[in-house]
């Protein structure tokens, strides 16, 4: 696959808190109303796959945040319906970060389509805060958009 690019992003950045990866801005974020298993997460407009050396272009495109690679398409039972989704990694050091939706089965979630997830506990926010875990934040089932 060749070299991977890591971009550094400027503004109120999440990144991995593992590796502090940077991978979405603030201003990129949809929604915060989202839940997966380890409780909060956020839906951000842009998050998209980090170019190798090959397909690199001459400037980063400005319309995604960066430095993640997105795994294989599956189909999810989640709590709003049927979606394919694909994990997302962090490029920096591997750990799942969230998860991007290819597919709404459902009409009422095709809103979702190429948006991307970032689960809050795997992700540390512009001040540098971590999200915990709290003993009730397991979620049963599929994580989705808590649409109450």
């Amino acid at each position: 696959m060749g070299r991977l690019f890591v971009v550094s992003l400027e503004g109120k950045i999440y990144s991995c808190k593992h590796c502090r990866t940077h991978l979405a801005l603030s201003e990129d974020i949809a929604s915060k109303s989202f839940q997966c298993r380890h409780g909060k997460a956020y839906l951000f407009n842009k998050v998209c796959v980090c170019i190798s050396e090959e397909d690199r272009k001459d400037e980063y495109d400005q319309n995604c945040s960066v430095n993640v690679s997105v795994g294989v398409h599956e189909d999810r039972m989640m709590m709003t319906g049927m979606h394919t989704v694909a994990d997302i990694f962090c490029v920096g050091c591997g750990s799942i970060v969230g998860w991007r939706y290819e597919t709404a089965h459902e009409k009422s979630q095709k809103y979702k389509e190429g948006k991307s997830v970032l689960e809050r506990f795997k992700v540390s926010g512009p001040d540098g805060s971590n999200y915990w875990i709290s003993p009730e934040a397991h979620v049963v089932g599929g994580s989705d958009a808590d649409d109450a």
